[in-house]
């Protein structure tokens, strides 16, 4: 049995934003059930309910394993994890800063594609995860491995952005090498995919997720210039690596005909409308048989 937890459901910053104004972020921070915040992306898989895998290690990491009786320590020895490993889709800051939550000698294996090791290996802080305590992996891509027993992964590539941090001041463009990475996920038979970010979908892709029994995928943001029109940001989801939801080759439109039978979106900004439960865009996503992720979600395949 494959079991996953989405510990965070938000894209970068999460949901409420700490500076945002918006309306949605007005609701969530006033406490209205209908627009309810969301963490970082995030999420832990297992597949015997005592070993778990953390798929993307977010800001909120440490506020996410408080809130998932799972993920606690047992009773014995006095210092101790059931996390036994940690696999980084990327190397954005949301998905590798809560590295530094565990960096309290708690043994763990630590993969990530070989971009992601490099932009570790290039910043000194991360030091502070002892050598002696936590095994760095490459993640080789289209090949299968077994961070804890039980438990199957293979990454490959999917259009994406290097970080934001790394960029050079011009837009870098899109590339398959490994900056962005997708996870089959598999145990007893079944296989669940998570893509928190992808540019757009490709041909290989749409072969690699057809039929599929469940998928979360990115859902940034509902339109492409959403950020622009909201006055949250300059940028488009596509210049920033993202696909959006709706219009020409959004994400609604790739799926149609994959035969998916569960499809989930992760990985929320905070100026999604689709964040509220009341929206018409929560409504259109659902008429189309798309989920939204919330913290705390359980998937049991």
């Amino acid at each position: 049995m494959l079991r996953a937890i989405v510990l965070g459901a938000g894209a970068g910053g999460g949901f409420p934003q700490w500076n945002s104004a918006g309306p949605g972020c007005r609701r969530a921070r006033s406490g209205d059930a209908l627009a309810k915040p969301r963490t970082q992306a995030s999420l832990a898989v297992s597949a015997d309910g005592a070993h778990w895998v953390v798929v993307n290690a977010s800001p909120d990491l440490r506020q996410q394993i408080a809130a998932t009786p799972a993920l606690h320590p047992r009773d014995e020895p006095l210092r101790n994890s059931p996390i036994a490993a940690v696999v980084l889709t990327g190397a954005e800051v949301d998905t590798l800063a809560g590295l530094l939550t565990l960096r309290e000698r708690q043994p763990f294996r630590l993969f990530a594609a070989a971009p992601g090791l490099a932009v570790l290996d290039e910043n000194p802080i991360f030091r502070a995860l002892n050598p002696g305590f936590v095994t760095r992996e490459k993640m080789a891509l289209e090949t299968r491995f077994d961070p804890v027993a039980g438990l199957t992964f293979e990454a490959y590539p999917v259009p994406g952005k290097v970080p934001l941090f790394a960029e050079a001041g011009e837009d870098p463009g899109v590339a398959e090498d490994g900056e962005a990475v997708g996870l089959a996920i598999s145990a007893g038979g079944a296989t669940l995919h998570y893509i928190p970010g992808c540019a757009m979908m490709t041909e290989a892709l749409s072969r690699r997720l057809r039929g599929a029994a469940c998928v979360l995928f990115d859902g940034t943001l509902f339109a492409d210039d959403e950020m622009i029109v909201a006055g949250a940001g300059p940028k488009t989801g596509r210049r920033m690596g993202h696909m959006p939801m709706t219009g020409e080759g959004g994400s609604l439109e790739a799926f149609e005909g994959l035969g998916v039978s569960r499809r989930v979106y992760v990985h929320l900004n905070n100026t999604n409308p689709a964040l509220l439960d009341d929206s018409p865009e929560r409504a259109h996503l659902a008429a189309k048989g798309w989920e939204v992720a919330e913290d705390g979600m359980e998937i049991t395949l």
